[in-house]
């Protein structure tokens, strides 16, 4: 009589094959009643670096040598480093107005370098470390240069504000160099919030016409930048749409739609009614 055959200690999850297309968790398999301890680990794993994405300082030296040395975007300035009120990385967690208003020595920097100009400009780039500095410090460069090709390539002649660079920030802390820089418009980048899968997600929020109080409305973001996610050839490609967009329309936010994955018909024509006609 032969022996019993051992069982495997894994069983498979027949939707394990839709792994190859997305990051999420699903078709992880069982062990008994619990997770295969491989799939535990790798969850743990991600945990840890969504908690690093969020704690790890952005290295400002590092990030501002590169935006000089490579030279993703001209400025006739400088770029100008600046810091929330929000003192440390646990202040600003814990109080996230802080991260939305400068602090008085940025705002007197700031001052300084826009009498300085007497200038007013199309459009303000910042640069912000947010919830996860990973994501900026990764990913802030090669989409800037991106940007910088699509920008130089448009009809439009986009005449930029100088570069900031922002620490311990939120987005609403564009809305304050904006109006400060007297531009037109505001495009922030900022580190998101890390998920369990995308712990370096780049996020742009463009503003038009930024001043103080606006709120996330007034918006259009556009998420989840980054080599495994939108790629920056297309994250730059939409966002110079919206960019003129929002320019011939002088508004942004919830007034001003995404339709460059749309097959759109132009037409002076009013829409029938197919009840009366």
């Amino acid at each position: 009589m032969s022996a019993d055959k051992p069982s495997r200690p894994v069983t498979d999850n027949p939707w394990h094959l839709l792994r190859h297309f997305t990051d999420a968790r699903i078709g992880l398999g069982r062990a008994g009643i619990s997770l295969p301890t491989s799939r535990s680990l790798e969850f743990q794993l991600a945990h840890a670096q969504a908690q690093d994405a969020v704690h790890l300082p952005l290295d400002v030296d590092d990030l501002c040598h590169q935006l000089e040395v490579e030279g993703p975007l001209s400025s006739a300035m400088p770029i100008q480093r600046l810091h929330s009120q929000a003192c440390d990385r646990q202040t600003y967690l814990q109080r996230p107005d802080w991260g939305r208003r400068l602090n008085d020595a940025s705002r007197e920097q700031l001052k300084q370098a826009t009498d300085a100009a007497q200038s007013s400009y199309d459009l303000a780039i910042v640069v912000v470390d947010g919830l996860s500095s990973f994501a900026t410090q990764r990913n802030a460069v090669p989409f800037l240069r991106c940007l910088g090709d699509c920008l130089d390539n448009d009809d439009h002649n986009w005449s930029l504000a100088p570069l900031t660079v922002v620490e311990q920030g939120r987005v609403a802390i564009g809305d304050e160099i904006g109006e400060m820089l007297n531009a037109n418009a505001v495009l922030v980048l900022i580190g998101e919030r890390p998920g369990l899968s995308s712990p370096d997600s780049l996020g742009l929020y463009l503003t038009w016409g930024p001043r103080i109080g606006l709120t996330d409305a007034y918006r259009n973001c556009i998420s989840n930048v980054r080599p495994a996610g939108l790629a920056f050839s297309e994250a730059s490609r939409r966002l110079v749409y919206l960019l003129r967009e929002s320019r011939k329309l002088e508004l942004s936010g919830v007034k001003l739609k995404d339709r460059t994955q749309d097959d759109v018909i132009d037409t002076s024509e009013s829409p029938g009614n197919f009840l009366i006609s």
